[in-house]
């Protein structure tokens, strides 16, 4: 993972990089999460994606894909209220 002030490079499942914008981070029942949008994006409709941020001994971090839906929704859930207010 590459980082330049809030762009981010990420390997897809094929080996490919793609550049995302930061949009923010987050708390949720202690843990901490990243929202990331893409940089270039041929959809039309503006998304976004959650992951859990995981840091290591030397506080380097992981981002990890949320694979439980309680956890997603919450995180999702936080997301909302934090850009509607």
């Amino acid at each position: 993972m590459e980082e330049k002030n809030d762009i981010i490079t990420l390997l897809d499942e094929e080996g490919q990089e793609q550049d995302f914008e930061v949009i923010m981070t987050l708390e949720v029942k202690e843990d901490e999460y990243a929202i990331l949008a893409p940089v270039e994006s041929d959809d039309e409709e503006d998304y976004a994606y959650a992951f859990k941020i995981v840091y290591d001994n030397d506080e380097e971090y992981s981002l990890i894909t949320i694979e439980d839906d309680d956890e997603y929704e919450n995180v999702v859930a936080t997301y909302e209220t934090l850009i509607n207010e």
